[in-house]
């Protein structure tokens, strides 16, 4: 494999983590918010990662594909004085786990800043492959 093919691999996993982190924020701005004007309440979002193939056999990176909504029912909190308030007197929050998003952001920010030791190793690596043709 070329030292170059290792920036694509690790580059594709940096770009796919930087867009887990951004569906992650997403669902934490939005755990504690009810239905809107529509009534339907905010669907917590998770992204779908596949292998993508990059030339040379046995080398691939990762690829978003897609960013699917979780379908588990909102959390329902019995408050008839909440202006959103079904004829029940339930309010629908919605479904995001607060503590299943943070282990998500902490394993995207770790596998992102893995990534990018990756590309900077790799740099380390040519600069001295670069220098060892200078002499000392």
């Amino acid at each position: 494999m070329s030292m170059f093919k290792i920036f694509n691999v690790a580059g594709s996993a940096v770009s796919a983590q930087s867009q887990r982190l951004n569906v992650v924020a997403s669902n934490l701005a939005n755990a504690d918010t009810v239905g809107g004007p529509d009534r339907s309440p905010y669907k917590a979002r998770h992204v779908v990662f596949t292998t993508q193939p990059m030339g040379e056999v046995g080398t691939a990176g990762v690829a978003v594909t897609k960013v699917t909504e979780d379908d588990t029912p909102g959390r329902r909190i019995h408050d008839p004085k909440h202006p959103q308030a079904d004829a029940e007197g339930y309010v629908t929050y919605s479904n995001v786990n607060a503590v299943e998003e943070m282990v998500n952001m902490i394993s995207a920010s770790r596998s992102y800043q893995n990534n990018i030791e990756v590309m900077n190793t790799a740099k380390s690596l040519l600069m001295k492959t670069l220098q060892l043709g200078q002499g000392s």
